[in-house]
């Protein structure tokens, strides 16, 4: 059973890099045809989906993050994959997920439908960006 779980520091300063890593364990980052995704929720409010990394290595981000970077790349010899959102303000503050599923449309569509559950979720990491 594939499981995932977040890492990274717990508190970023304005203006600087957020970074996390998910790691993944009973399975691989490169088993066909899995979707990795980064998805946050801010205190108080719904799901937000931040973007991919594909099997295949392939990437797609969400149009509401591209006024800034955001990475997201993966490591397979660590069966890793990481987010870095640079340039963070205190509305990133967010609790922030990893998760996967093999459908591209559950991924797309999981943070608006509700009748919609991903395959496998880390347990969430906490990041508050603040001075």
């Amino acid at each position: 059973q594939v499981q995932l779980q977040e890492s990274g520091p717990g508190l970023v300063k304005p203006s600087q890099t957020l970074s996390l890593t998910c790691t993944v364990s009973g399975g691989s980052i490169t088993t066909p045809y899995y979707y990795w995704s980064w998805i946050r929720q801010p205190p108080g409010k719904g799901l937000e989906w931040i973007g991919y990394i594909q099997y295949s290595g392939s990437t797609y981000y969400s149009p509401s993050l591209k006024s800034r970077t955001t990475s997201i790349s993966r490591d397979t010899s660590k069966n890793q994959f990481t987010l870095q959102l640079t340039s963070v303000t205190p509305e990133d503050t967010a609790v922030y997920y990893c998760a996967a599923d093999p459908i591209l449309h559950n991924i797309v569509v999981v943070t608006t439908d509700k009748d919609i559950s991903l395959e496998v979720w880390g347990q969430g990491t906490l990041v508050t960006v603040s001075s």
